[in-house]
């Protein structure tokens, strides 16, 4: 009986070779333009890159379906090839943050948009040259492992990006999109919770090389990144389903300046993610190996650590707490004053948990006022002792019910809280959990 025949068939290192060369050559005409561009100071333009990164895709596809990855004497090949395209892929989003920045019409100084233009062009030169590097250590292995590679004089391609400063009318903000301020609030209401939670992290410039390598290694990372780039991108995708193109947009100008600061950190958070990834997987310290070893050499990590934290992290938050700023603003345009009566917490009335919860719901929505309303007095929610003030004259005078008022929002949060008794004998119900955050901290 005869055994059945692998499936897999195994070829020789010689029988490979004239199967790579057709999708190899057609890879390294882009190097070779690449290479011209850069020596003659040229831009590389977005659309090259593109086609950079597509190209890189394809052979790195093409090279993992022989299981060159695997092959002594073509895995550091592979492992170039795709260094390449993740930092061509970083390379993509600075080259269109520089692109789209003046378009975004934000407000900002003159000289933050220098320092900031001056920083983008800093790390986009580091990644081009890291990226010839990468090319050129790729094209000498190939050669080295018997590529015939000719060096096209004159390559046919043209990879100039379409000119955008000529725009057509506005005028397509027709759209009514049911309950538009609700969205409006509810997108403003995100981006003051992606705020709060890059300053509780405390995201700040650092200088130090191994205080950068520490925080590059132990939690702003590529998983940090691809969370906050989630978080961002949700806003935006919000922001263009339910006010892009609206006739609320049209109205209020803040509208098309606060989507600037919500694109900017989402693709600058790209940048950090790739460039993350980058250090993650083919960095020797934490990868070892030859391969690892060698392309570290050709890309500085300090530097790269630098641009991790430095240029993508640091300014990511910057602009998201400029939007944050922007969005108070706006939420104090389309916020709506009520007042609601619900009964007082039992048996024991506005004692300090109670009291406490308020301030936190009021603090939560530090944009607008709420008060608790005692006769004719008004009393700042804001203050545990003012409403404990307050609590007194309430058990004093034998109210069973009382007054807030204050932002809606803030409102819905309060008949929430009273209709669970305050939570004096429940559970946190799960819109008010960040009350639940702040009674695990205590």
């Amino acid at each position: 009986m005869t055994e059945p025949k692998s499936l897999m068939q195994i070829i020789s290192e010689e029988e490979f070779l004239p199967l790579l060369q057709g999708p190899c050559e057609q890879f390294l005409n882009i190097y070779f333009l690449f290479k011209l561009r850069i020596n003659e100071g040229k831009e590389i333009s977005r659309k090259f890159y593109s086609n950079l990164i597509q190209e890189a895709e394809h052979l790195e596809s093409f090279m993992d379906e022989y299981g060159a990855r695997e092959n002594k004497k073509w895995t550091f090949f592979v492992e170039c090839l795709a260094s390449v395209r993740n930092l061509s892929i970083a390379a993509f989003f600075t080259r269109h943050i520089i692109d789209r920045y003046p378009y975004y019409n934000l407000r900002e100084s003159k000289q933050n948009q220098a320092k900031f233009n001056e920083d983008a062009l800093n790390l986009l030169k580091f990644l081009n040259q890291s990226v010839l590097n990468l090319f050129e250590e790729l094209y000498s292995t190939g050669l080295l492992n018997g590529l015939s590679i000719k060096h096209t004089q004159n390559v046919q391609v043209e990879f100039s990006d379409i000119e955008i400063n000529k725009r057509l009318p506005c005028n397509v903000a027709e759209d009514e999109v049911k309950d538009e301020e609700d969205r409006i609030i509810e997108v403003c209401e995100k981006i003051k919770h992606i705020s709060k939670l890059m300053n509780d992290e405390k995201i700040r410039h650092i200088d130090d090389t191994y205080e950068l390598k520490l925080v590059v290694l132990q939690k702003f990372n590529e998983k940090r990144a691809r969370m906050y780039k989630n978080l961002v991108h949700n806003i935006q995708s919000d922001f263009d389903t339910y006010i892009k193109n609206t006739k609320l947009e049209l109205i209020h100008k803040e509208l098309k300046i606060i989507r600037g600061y919500v694109s900017m950190p989402l693709h600058l958070l790209e940048i950090s993610l790739w460039l993350a990834h980058f250090y993650e997987r083919h960095e020797d310290e934490i990868r070892h190996g030859e391969n690892k070893k060698r392309i570290s050499i050709m890309v500085n990590k300090d530097i790269l650590l630098d641009k991790i934290m430095n240029f993508g992290f640091v300014y990511s938050h910057y602009f998201i707490n400029q939007g944050n700023i922007l969005a108070c603003e706006i939420l104090s345009c389309f916020s709506r004053v009520t007042r609601v009566n619900v009964p007082i917490p039992k048996p024991l009335g506005f004692h300090a948990r109670p009291a406490t919860y308020i301030s936190i719901i009021a603090r939560q929505y530090d944009d607008m006022d709420l008060f608790m309303i005692v006769g004719d007095e008004q009393f700042n929610t804001k203050s545990v002792m003012s409403l404990l003030q307050a609590g007194g004259i309430i058990a004093d005078k034998g109210y069973k019910t009382v007054f807030f008022e204050g932002d809606s929002r803030a409102i819905e949060d309060i008949k929430i809280l009273a209709k669970y008794n305050y939570c004096e004998d429940c559970e946190i119900p799960l819109r008010l959990s960040y009350l639940r955050d702040f009674k695990n901290s205590a």
